[in-house]
């Protein structure tokens, strides 16, 4: 699918973001006053910055308001709603500790546990995609889950948290890739199945459905090279967990973890063009892309 770069903010900046909030809201660290302020505003430029640039990709984005009403059926409905309640808890959280020195601890309890709440219904809205093969996968929110942790305790300078979750996101992301790269063929689905044409024999494409191009080719049928991606993953895997590590080092001291922190955030951006480029969509079958 086509990378989006307002889905690339969203997905890069609101994760990490929120899982700053998550470790905030169980006091790790416990801040107060013009610290705490410090902390809350950067962990809110994160969420709130990347929650709004998914409405740039949204074909109205004046009606942005409607995706509240479909909290039955849509799990970006959902994701509206945990994350407006996630921003509102967290904020009389932190205000106890700017203005009144004072943590509420259960509060934090709270907004903790909608902050995760609310990756996991990000999460969701790619895993339920059948159409998508790649996706449709419980790796997936198990690597939005990790990979936001991660980027959480490194903003919120838990180090030792920090070591383990990226050990843990390298690996759920390289199983990720390996399991990914089968889905498609695992999945059964074909130009035949696609037709319904498939008891009759093996189907081919005879022309292009289209003699131009159209929005389903632009935002369906992107495709990357392989050796462009392996690339590609090598170097997210590089900036996003490894180079990390390596800056979390007690030799590299506290630069060295605010350095792991920017790094890490762009290796999540590389990981999350290729999450988007790298999934096949199974309509590009009528256009003979897959």
């Amino acid at each position: 699918m086509h990378p989006a770069p307002s889905l690339l903010i969203f997905t890069t900046l609101s994760g990490a973001g929120l899982g700053f909030l998550f470790f905030l809201g169980l006091g790790m660290p416990a801040p107060t006053g013009w610290v705490a302020f410090g902390y809350f505003a950067l962990a809110y430029a994160l969420a709130a910055g990347g929650l709004s640039a998914s409405v740039f990709h949204l074909g109205h984005p004046e009606r942005a308001l409607k995706a509240f009403t479909q909290w039955r059926s849509s799990w970006l409905s959902r994701e509206a709603w945990a994350a407006v309640a996630t921003l509102t808890v967290m904020a009389l959280y932190g205000a106890g500790l700017v203005f009144f020195g004072t943590r509420l601890a259960p509060l934090g309890w709270l907004g903790a546990a909608l902050a995760l709440a609310t990756v996991v219904t990000t999460s969701m809205i790619y895993t339920q995609m059948k159409a998508v093969p790649r996706w449709h996968t419980p790796l997936t929110p198990a690597l939005f889950l990790t990979i936001a942790l991660a980027g959480g305790a490194l903003f919120a300078g838990e180090s030792g948290a920090a070591r383990v979750l990226l050990i843990v996101a390298l690996v759920l992301q390289l199983a990720w890739w390996v399991r990914g790269d089968r889905r498609f063929a695992e999945s059964g689905t074909d130009l035949g199945t696609a037709t319904g044409l498939g008891d009759r024999g093996r189907v081919h494409s005879f022309e292009p459905p289209h003699t131009g191009p159209n929005y389903l080719l632009r935002e369906m049928v992107f495709v990357v090279g392989r050796r462009h991606a392996m690339r590609l993953r090598f170097a997210a895997v590089i900036l996003m967990a490894i180079l990390p590590l390596v800056l979390l080092l007690p030799a590299f001291g506290k630069i060295g973890a605010a350095l792991a922190a920017l790094v890490h955030l762009s290796g999540v951006a590389v990981s999350r063009w290729l999450f988007f480029a790298e999934a096949e969509h199974v309509v590009g079958l009528y256009y003979g892309a897959r």
